[in-house]
C-alpha cells in the first residue's frame, strides 16, 4: 500500500538565509501513530507548516495520498486536520459556533451529529454553548482538536496538543487519538512528552537542526539503541570498585551498596556470567539484582548529542 504522506527531496530556506529544512525524505504509512521528536528550533513545526500548506518549501515535493500539496492543494488539504501549538481561537464565538464553522470552511455539508459526537470525544459537550473567552487553557486546547476533526480528516497532525494540559485531560486526549488510529485515520504528533511518543507511536523519527537523523519503528528503536543495566544489591557496601572487576568498567551507586554494570543487548556476549564469575572471585556478595532498560528519553538525548 503506497504512503499516505509522500516527502521528497525537501529543503526550507528563509528570505534572511537560516536554512530550517535541510532535504527531507520521509514516508508516513496509512493508518500509523507517527512521533517526530526534536529539541526546540529542530524544524519540526516548519515541516508540519509545509506538509499542511501554511509554509512554502524552497525546494522538493510533498504529496498527501497522491495529491500534490500544491498543484492539488484542495483536495491534499481537506484530507489534513491540524492542531497547532498556537491557542488562537475567535474568543467571542461559542464552541458549537467555531466547531461548525470550520466544517464549512472545507465545503462539508452541515452535520450536528458528527458536531456533536466530535465535542463528546474531547469532554466539550457541556460547555458547547460557552464563549471561547471563557474556557481553560485545557479545554482550549481541546477545542482546537474539535476543530481540527470538524472535517472529518483522514490525517491528524498534532503540533504539542497537550502542551499546558493537566495529566488527567492528557490521558483523555490520548484516548480519543487512539481512538481516531483505531479507525484508521494517521496520526503524527510533535511532543516534548517523549513518554507519550514512547507509549502511542508505531514509528519515531527524530529531527535535529534541519534534518531527519533518525526514523525507526518504537519497538526496533528500543531493541536496537536501548542500553540495558544490571544492577546488584551488594551486602556490604564498596569504598570502590575492586581492581580485580575494572575490566567490567562498573559504576557504584546507593553510597556503595550498589554495583551497576551496563551493558549492549545487542553485543554476542552480555558478558554478565564473567562480571558474576569474577565478583565470586573476588568475594563480594550480593542481595539481589534487577535489570532496567533505556527509556525513549535517554536514547532521544543521545541520538541529538551525537
Amino acid at each position: 500500500m503506497p504512503p499516505v504522506i509522500s516527502i521528497s527531496n525537501v529543503s526550507k530556506t528563509y528570505a534572511s538565509g537560516f536554512q530550517a529544512l535541510k532535504t527531507i525524505d520521509l514516508e508516513i504509512e496509512r493508518g500509523e501513530i507517527f512521533a517526530l521528536l526534536g529539541p526546540n528550533g529542530a524544524g519540526k513545526t516548519t515541516l508540519i507548516s509545509i506538509v499542511c500548506g501554511i509554509v512554502t518549501a524552497s525546494e522538493g515535493t510533498v504529496r498527501v495520498d497522491g495529491h500534490d500539496i500544491v498543484a492539488d492543494y484542495r483536495a491534499a488539504r481537506a484530507m489534513i486536520g491540524l492542531v497547532p501549538q498556537e491557542l488562537t481561537t475567535d474568543a467571542f464565538e461559542t464552541v458549537w459556533t467555531t466547531v461548525s464553522f470550520s466544517r464549512g470552511l472545507f465545503g462539508k455539508k452541515a452535520d450536528p451529529g458528527y458536531i456533536e459526537k466530535v465535542l463528546k470525544d474531547v469532554s466539550l459537550w457541556e460547555k458547547k454553548d460557552d464563549k471561547i473567552i471563557t474556557l481553560s487553557g485545557g479545554m482550549k486546547r481541546r477545542l482546537l482538536i474539535a476543530k481540527a476533526l470538524s472535517h472529518e480528516p483522514q490525517i491528524l497532525f498534532l503540533d504539542e496538543p497537550t502542551a499546558g494540559v493537566d495529566v488527567e485531560l492528557r490521558q483523555e486526549m490520548w484516548e480519543v487519538v487512539r481512538a481516531l488510529s483505531a479507525a484508521g485515520v494517521t496520526v503524527i504528533l510533535t511532543t516534548h512528552y517523549i513518554e507519550e511518543a514512547e507509549q502511542m507511536a508505531d514509528r519515531i523519527g527524530v529531527i535535529d537542526n534541519g534534518e531527519i537523523i533518525l526514523v525507526e519503528e518504537k519497538a526496533e528503536l528500543m531493541r536496537k539503541l536501548g542500553k540495558k543495566q544490571l544492577t546488584l544489591q551488594l551486602h556490604e557496601a564498596l569504598d570502590a570498585v575492586p581492581d580485580a572487576l575494572a575490566a567490567h568498567s562498573l559504576g557504584l551507586a546507593a553510597d556503595g551498596g550498589e554495583l551497576v554494570y551496563t551493558y549492549d543487548t545487542q553485543a554476542e556476549r552480555t558478558g554478565i556470567t564473567a562480571l558474576l564469575r569474577d565478583l565470586n572471585e573476588a568475594g563480594i556478595k550480593f542481595k539481589d539484582l534487577k535489570t532496567t532498560q533505556s527509556s525513549l528519553e535517554e536514547i532521544f538525548v543521545s541520538l541529538v548529542r551525537k
